[in-house]
C-alpha cells in the first residue's frame, strides 16, 4: 500500500466516491453528526489516502492557507474502522507535514481536533491554540503545528 495525494482535478470519479463514501461513514454515520460533507474545500485540496481492495484505509485533506485559516491546514482526518490501532493514523499525519512543506512550501498547519485525539497531535508537535469549542455536537479544540 503506498500514500497517494492528489488534486480534486486528478482524483476519478471512483475515487472520489469511495473517499466521500468513507468520510461519510466515519463522520455522519459512526459519528452521528450531520453536517455538509461537500463544503467546496475540496475543490482546492490535496487529498491524502491509503487505498486497500479499492477501499479507502486513511484519508486526510491538505488545505492551501486563506482556505479555512490563514495557515496551511489539515482536516477530514480518518483511519477507517477496521485499521485503526494499528499506527497509521501517525504515519499519515507524518505523510501530510511532509506534503504540507514540501508541495505547499508551509511550515505552519493548523487543525481542528477532537478532543479525544488531542494527544495523537501532540505526539507530533501539535499546540492547542484555543479554548474546546462544540463543532456540530462534537467537542474541538484549534492546534498548529510549527516546523523548524
Amino acid at each position: 500500500m503506498n500514500w497517494i495525494v492528489k488534486r480534486f482535478d486528478e482524483l476519478t470519479s471512483y475515487e472520489l466516491y469511495r473517499i466521500l463514501q468513507e468520510r461519510i461513514n466515519v463522520f455522519v454515520v459512526e459519528q452521528n453528526c450531520p453536517y455538509e460533507e461537500c463544503d467546496d474545500k475540496d475543490l482546492k485540496a490535496l487529498h491524502l489516502y491509503l487505498e486497500e481492495n479499492g477501499h479507502i484505509v486513511a484519508y486526510c485533506r491538505l488545505l492551501y492557507p486563506g482556505v479555512s485559516y490563514n495557515e496551511a491546514a489539515i482536516g477530514r482526518v480518518l483511519i477507517s474502522e477496521k485499521y485503526r490501532r494499528k499506527g497509521l493514523a501517525i504515519k499519515m499525519l507524518k505523510k501530510a507535514i511532509e506534503v504540507i512543506e514540501e508541495k505547499m512550501e508551509q511550515k505552519c498547519i493548523k487543525l481542528s481536533a477532537q478532543v479525544y485525539a488531542k494527544n495523537l497531535y501532540e505526539e507530533l508537535g501539535f499546540k492547542e491554540c484555543s479554548e474546546i469549542y462544540s463543532e456540530d455536537g462534537i467537542p474541538h479544540v484549534e492546534m498548529v503545528y510549527e516546523s523548524n
